[in-house]
């Protein structure tokens, strides 16, 4: 793999000063992986890290080879005989399934589809969602969720700054959406976003946040400091947000907390979703037995990615990773990045286990 995992992986074992080789394989004919297929398309400036990765991979240690899929055009087996070290930094690279009636209607989406398709990455280019809707209702409240809500929710002139594939650009300008649902199962102390992203969306020229202030807490409870500092941010914004007026935009990007989808509604197409009441205890959220409906001609699942098995290494099926002890998992084989820990964290968190590979690497030889 040659997402972040894999590069910083190659950046260290060349920092050491060993004289070595290094090969990169990679299954698309193109290097960098989320950075490419996952950044969102109107944050440009997070996508500068793979000049950075540009430099590491034209060093004459380093050989890239793009289009090479283990399994179709060889095989790990293969690979470990003719490696002293194989690293496998594949990330996570398919959604977690949303596992609730009405799930495969059509106009409901996966995050990594749903993203890889105005990422244009070649897995999901033809996967041409319906956004002449009215509105939209993403799953989730993390970052992923964060960036699928603004780019739908941006201006014509907010979209013609990034990076869209021309087909994508001309799908969400032209798109009739004014109201865009965010869910989380769990209360605005538990969600995933991060204060910068948070931010963005009050600032959207076109579009307005609503946040219903009787699902905000007075604090954050008993957390790090670190972490108190950090949800109280989004507590801040989010108070905020609860005193904006709906109409003061055309549009509208509604943060609904402690919802948990339990069905998608229509014949053939999604034509809504239904979710139930929750309460946070123990840090999960326990259904009321009060449900509610929204009208939504598009969902997209953003609750999470996870990895897939690869023939010749062991597989942890119910958390999506390949088992490893802090990145070892054989004689020779290690992992790094989303495939070793899961789905989680920044491009940067993916840096200390790149350096962890490499070590174990140097170590044993």
């Amino acid at each position: 793999g040659s997402g972040p995992a894999g590069f910083y992986t190659a950046a260290a074992l060349i920092d050491s000063g060993v004289d070595i080789s290094i090969d990169i394989i990679e299954r698309l004919p193109t290097p960098f992986g989320l950075i490419r297929g996952g950044v969102a398309a109107d944050h440009q400036t997070t996508k500068n890290i793979s000049k950075k990765f540009e430099k590491t991979a034209l060093m004459n240690q380093v050989r890239f080879y793009g289009n090479v899929e283990i399994g179709r055009d060889i095989s790990l087996a293969e690979l470990r005989e003719m490696y002293d070290a194989v690293v496998l930094a594949q990330g996570a690279p398919v959604d977690r399934v949303l596992n609730i009636p009405g799930a495969g209607k059509a106009g409901v989406f996966g995050a990594a589809a749903f993203v890889g398709w105005y990422n244009a990455h070649p897995d999901f280019r033809t996967l041409n969602p319906d956004l002449g809707v009215q509105a939209a209702a993403v799953i989730g409240v993390g970052n992923v969720a964060i960036d699928i809500a603004r780019l739908l929710s941006r201006s014509d002139k907010g979209l013609a700054v990034t990076d869209l594939p021309d087909y994508a650009e001309t799908a969400m300008s032209g798109s009739p959406i004014k109201d865009v649902y965010l869910f989380g199962r769990r209360g605005p102390v538990e969600a995933k976003f991060t204060n910068v992203e948070l931010r963005e969306m009050g600032n959207l020229s076109e579009c307005v946040p609503q946040v219903k202030a009787e699902q905000l807490p007075d604090g954050v409870g008993d957390l790090s400091d670190r972490d108190k500092r950090l949800k109280e941010r989004n507590l801040e914004n989010l108070r905020q947000f609860s005193e904006r007026h709906p109409d003061e935009k055309p549009n509208r990007v509604h943060f609904e907390f402690f919802a948990a989808p339990v069905e998608i509604l229509g014949t053939d197409k999604v034509e809504g979703i239904r979710l139930e009441r929750t309460r946070v205890e123990d840090d999960r959220a326990v259904g009321s037995g009060e449900f509610f409906n929204v009208a939504c001609g598009l969902v997209v699942s953003a609750i999470g990615y996870r990895g897939t098995p690869l023939d010749g290494a062991p597989f942890d099926e119910s958390r999506g990773i390949i088992p490893n002890d802090d990145g070892r998992v054989d004689d020779g084989l290690y992992a790094a990045g989303w495939i070793k820990r899961g789905p989680s964290g920044v491009i940067s968190t993916n840096r200390p286990d790149g350096v962890t590979a490499a070590e174990h690497i140097l170590n044993d030889h």
